[in-house]
């Protein structure tokens, strides 16, 4: 039996209803810049993170942009993350002309170890980045603790693949100043499209936000600063609107594929199955696991037609756009463990129960 990796295809099948009708009312309109639907979803998502405002903008990606940029992030400043996770928060950091530092990833996980942030902060950081990697919150407990005796260190939040998750009964993207979210299409919200979104408490930062997605401009053609166009497109929070009262089932379904993996794996020598602290209430973005022998695991899935994913097969600390950091080998030798050992197995919420088995007895028999 095959099984794909992701299959955007049976979700819109299932909601093709539902998303139709306010695709059409977008385009009978022609309100496609801003709009009820933008507002509608902007105020429903801070309602569902549990924060007062939220700002839709164009991309995850411009999300943590705008973010950095909010905080008035200069060249020669620094933010602390991890080396361990896909490359937007770097890019956007170094798009500013600012210094990622790096902290090494936790020894059974794969968030950033939060016990070494305290060791990272210097005169110049303004800014903690944690990444909520494959759906588990970060320790946000120790990330807040340690930059409370850190004025002027802000904590961002990249939720790109946690929307839904939670620590402690918090939910991701509540805990710093801000919290950055994608809607890539396979995301646990995901669009037809890019899309994203910001989250605060902050009324300033609010208004700060919303002012520099609109190009610096108040009023209109009157720029006191220079911003960006970072607009979430009407069409897409449209389909988001539609797809939000979903979510909760959509996050169900993959705990339950994820705990089904993690009972009919466990037994497996020399496979590590992903792992998550009392507290934590994961969502399980992607389904990561460890495997010494991966080239034969994925040579074994692919053989019977079963999808998987390297995330990620190289760290950030090496690659080669990033080589002016001076980052050597050697430096987060945790990360680089994880990029040659992690595998992703299909986990989406639309996956079949007959699918779901298929892929664990194919594990089972490339290693049992």
């Amino acid at each position: 039996m095959g099984v794909p990796f992701f299959d955007l295809t049976r979700q819109y099948a299932a909601l093709e209803d539902e998303i139709r009708p306010v695709v059409d009312e977008v385009l009978q309109t022609q309100r496609c810049i801003g709009g009820p639907f933008v507002t509608q979803l902007e105020q429903a998502l801070a309602e569902t993170v549990g924060v007062a405002h939220a700002v839709g903008v164009s991309s995850g990606t411009d999300a943590l942009l705008l973010s950095l940029m909010a905080l008035n992030l200069k060249p020669g400043d620094e933010v602390v993350t991890s080396p361990f996770t896909f490359f937007a928060p770097v890019g956007s950091i170094m798009r500013l002309g600012a210094r990622p530092v790096f902290v090494d990833i936790e020894p059974e996980g794969f968030n950033l170890d939060a016990s070494h942030i305290e060791d990272a902060l210097g005169a110049k950081t303004r800014a903690v980045l944690p990444i909520h990697l494959f759906g588990q919150c970060a320790p946000m407990d120790q990330v807040m603790a340690a930059v409370q005796n850190a004025p002027g260190v802000a904590v961002i939040e990249d939720l790109a693949q946690a929307l839904g998750a939670s620590f402690e009964g918090r939910q991701a993207g509540s805990f710093g100043l801000a919290g950055c979210v994608s809607f890539f299409p396979t995301k646990n919200l995901g669009a037809a499209g890019d899309g994203g979104m910001v989250f605060t408490d902050d009324a300033a930062f609010y208004e700060r936000l919303r002012l520099l997605a609109r190009h610096g401009a108040s009023p209109k053609y009157h720029h006191v600063e220079v911003g960006g166009n970072f607009r979430l497109d009407a069409l897409q929070a449209a389909i988001l609107s539609a797809k939000l009262p979903h979510l909760h089932s959509f996050c169900e379904r993959r705990r339950a594929h994820a705990a089904y993996y993690n009972e009919a794996l466990a037994d497996l020598e020399g496979l590590k199955l992903p792992r998550h602290a009392p507290g934590h209430r994961p969502v399980y973005n992607q389904y990561v696991v460890r495997v010494a022998d991966r080239a034969r695991l994925i040579a074994h899935l692919e053989a019977r037609g079963i999808g998987s994913a390297v995330y990620y097969p190289e760290p950030l600390h090496t690659q080669p756009a990033l080589r002016e950091l001076g980052y050597q080998r050697g430096d987060f030798p945790r990360a680089e463990l994880a990029c040659e050992q992690v595998l992703a197995l299909p986990i989406f919420p639309e996956l079949r129960d007959d699918e779901r088995e298929a892929v664990a007895d194919a594990v089972r028999e490339a290693l049992g």
